[in-house]
């Protein structure tokens, strides 16, 4: 899929960043995390109190629980992908540190994702297409021209974050990841109402709590550069 692919983290300086383990181990650890977040999704969900607990019935292809790990899962690797882009167009740690953490964050969470639809036996692509799963009215975030789902950025507006620099990039990738988070947020929120997996609506309603918690303070980053969420 163009655009979705995470260039594999080099040995580009990153930057002294307090209490941070060194800068190559700190963005190889987002791998590590992933594929440890697949063995918890599995392990977490193969084990169920038992035959009649209602919460053991495998997902379908069409439910809300489907439909949100798979679109889901799409929207976590742009996220990770602008987080590799910009570490290498800023030295700002502050920038760099926000990056790493939702690179982090996301990585593991679209590895459970990932690992759920693995141990359900439901394929990771819809032949319907991506948000079939959303009922109507439940996203406040509209599409733009070229971008898969809401609040994700398109091919150009990738490659214009991969030619800036400094400031410039900085304010790009603030401004993009502010819009990514926005679609995800209606995303998660609906799973969080809808979806039947018990584990998956918690994971869906973190992501809604964090997330909110990230817009501030992308919020902040832009006013301090003088800008702010498009």
């Amino acid at each position: 899929m163009t655009g979705l692919t995470a260039t594999a983290p080099d040995e580009t300086d990153l930057g002294d960043v307090p209490d941070r383990k060194p800068a190559l181990t700190r963005w190889l650890v987002i791998g590590a995390a992933a594929l440890v977040a697949i063995v918890l999704a599995l392990s977490l969900l193969a084990v169920t109190d038992n035959g009649n607990n209602k919460s053991a019935a495998v997902p379908t292809a069409d439910s809300a629980d489907a439909g949100f790990a798979r679109d889901m899962a799409v929207h976590h690797q742009q996220a990770v992908e602008m987080a590799y882009i910009v570490r290498d167009r800023t030295t700002d740690e502050d920038v760099r540190r926000l990056a790493y953490d939702i690179a982090q964050t996301q990585a593991n969470q679209r590895g459970m994702l990932l690992g759920w639809l693995s141990l359900w036996n439901l394929p990771v692509t819809s032949p319907d297409g991506y948000m079939t799963w959303m009922p109507m009215g439940h996203m406040s975030h509209q599409m733009k021209d070229g971008s898969l789902m809401p609040g994700m950025a398109t091919n150009t507006e990738l490659n214009q974050l991969g030619k800036l620099n400094g400031k410039q990039a900085e304010i790009l990738y603030l401004q993009l990841m502010y819009d990514h988070h926005m679609g995800g947020i209606d995303m998660a929120r609906t799973c969080a109402e809808q979806c039947a997996v018990p584990q998956e609506k918690k994971l869906a309603q973190g992501m809604v709590d964090a997330q909110q918690s990230e817009m501030k303070v992308m919020a902040d980053l832009l006013r301090e550069r003088g800008s702010a969420p498009r």
